[in-house]
């Protein structure tokens, strides 16, 4: 019976089990560059079937957090290098989640204090975290035609930095109300040229940010996130079954090594758009499903059993519990993780959660 402890092959990799960890920011890199504390986070977490890490910023612009670490610089590069080599040591597997928050940010992180930028000006509701604490979110600039080219070389370039640094593949991030996604959602992407209006202009970024990574890795060692029904980053869109229906049969034609489709949201029907099945998109897709948000070992199993996903991204459990994949086997207590230091801080609530014995 093939359930969350069976092997799994994605891409080129057979991978021990189908428990992976989410990408979950953590804000333990100060200077944008990976660590030696970080270091032993991921390497604690080896075990896992597939680390997806931390959004990591493709460029400057693409920055919205404090202590989020790049993929985009030589210094970054080798910082995520000694991540991968540890990973590799263990015998485990990491892909690189590339992330560019778009809107998502503020002034006070870009280069130059300058806007952050959009598909359209449209200001988000809500505030956002800088390094002198909370502030309103502002109005971002949208990206001219031009630009938009510019940032679809970024994800090449941060996709090749991230092939030096010894990742095993690549996730885009098109989730969650970054960039990606404010491009595809109607309620963000208000543009009248050839990215805005239609589904198909609307996916037009994230199908030329997939072409321009798979140049670089091949597609079967690339993935992508999507969150249809997420209204976090205050997001919506008006029809949401049928653009993200046309996005999956778009990545179906790829062969990527994942696609990874987080159900967060669907609890508040109607909040990002009308409700719809997010199990209607898996029969769309022909190789690896990956879902997230909330799952246990039973859910799991139980979602794998009926096909309804081929494998189960673990967050918050991933948190606490470095060994997880052991603990759900052995059907062991998991620790209780500390949501106050969820973002930022010391080794404390990051490194110091113990595994069994």
């Amino acid at each position: 019976m093939t359930d969350l402890f069976s092997s799994i092959k994605v891409g080129p990799y057979t991978l021990s089990n189908r428990i992976f960890m989410a990408p979950m920011t953590r804000n333990r890199a100060p200077d944008t560059i990976p660590n030696e504390l970080m270091k032993t986070y991921y390497t604690q977490r080896a075990s896992s079937g597939l680390i997806i890490s931390e959004g990591a910023q493709i460029s400057p612009q693409a920055i919205g957090y404090p202590g989020t670490p790049g993929i985009h610089t030589e210094e970054q590069i080798a910082g995520w290098k000694t991540i991968t080599d540890a990973i590799h040591e263990q015998g485990g597997h990491i892909f690189c989640q590339l992330w560019h928050v778009g809107r998502s940010s503020h002034p006070d992180l870009q280069p130059n204090n300058e806007l952050p930028v959009a598909p359209s000006a449209i200001k988000p509701a809500g505030e956002v975290i800088t390094f002198d604490g909370s502030k309103p979110f502002v109005e971002p600039r949208a990206l001219s035609i031009d630009e938009i080219k510019e940032t679809v070389t970024d994800y090449a370039h941060a996709a090749e930095c991230a092939l030096q640094a010894g990742f095993d593949g690549v996730e885009i991030h098109a989730a969650n109300g970054y960039l990606i996604d404010q491009f595809l959602r109607n309620g963000t992407n208000q543009r009248d040229d050839n990215y805005g209006g239609s589904i198909e202009n609307r996916t037009r970024f994230l199908l030329e940010v997939v072409d321009a990574v798979n140049a670089v890795w091949g597609a079967s060692r690339v993935a992508v996130r999507l969150s249809p029904l997420q209204p976090f980053n205050d997001m919506k869109d008006s029809s949401p079954e049928p653009l993200f229906t046309h996005v999956v049969k778009e990545l179906n034609q790829y062969g990527l090594a994942y696609l990874h489709v987080t159900e967060m949201g669907a609890e508040v029907p109607g909040v990002a758009g009308p409700a719809f099945d997010l199990k209607n998109l898996r029969p769309l897709f022909d190789g690896v499903y990956v879902t997230n948000a909330g799952y246990d070992k039973q859910r799991g199993n139980v979602a794998i059993a009926k096909n309804s996903c081929d494998a189960v991204a673990f967050g918050v459990p991933f948190i606490a519990n470095p060994d997880l994949a052991q603990r759900l086997e052995l059907d062991a207590d998991l620790n209780e993780a500390d949501p106050s230091s969820f973002y930022g801080g010391d080794s404390a609530g990051y490194t110091d959660y113990p595994s069994l014995g």
